[in-house]
């Protein structure tokens, strides 16, 4: 059974910048697509950065210029750079991942929770 381990979240102030982290285990297909979501209260759960095994990247247009993600295919470890955060930003960012060239799963985090106060 596949597990995301998420780590980094926490409560930042306006601007600041946070780093968050996925650790990806228990696999025997090699992971494929990660990305995150986010889910403020009351409100779906939104695709905010996604990554391929090849490293191609695509964004939710509000956190572009902003966010980063990145991965470390050797670790099956995926990471959310945040910086200039916003209020708005504030929700629980959970890791979603597929694995083998079909992209069996999708595999969810549990959720860590960034809050950014204004």
């Amino acid at each position: 059974q596949v597990q995301l381990v998420e780590s980094g979240g926490g409560l930042v102030q306006f601007g600041g910048s946070l780093r968050l982290t996925c650790a990806a285990s228990g696999s025997r297909l090699s992971i494929n697509t990660m990305a995150w979501y986010r889910q403020a209260p009351g409100k779906q759960r939104d695709v905010v950065a996604a990554i391929t095994r090849g490293g191609s990247t695509d964004y939710r247009d509000s956190v572009k210029g902003r966010f980063t993600i990145s991965r470390d295919n050797a670790k099956n470890t995926v990471f959310l750079q945040m910086d200039s955060l916003r209020p708005e930003d504030t929700a629980v960012y959970y890791c979603y991942a597929t694995t083998g060239v079909r992209g069996w799963g999708p595999y969810w985090g549990q959720g860590t929770q960034v809050t950014v106060s204004s």
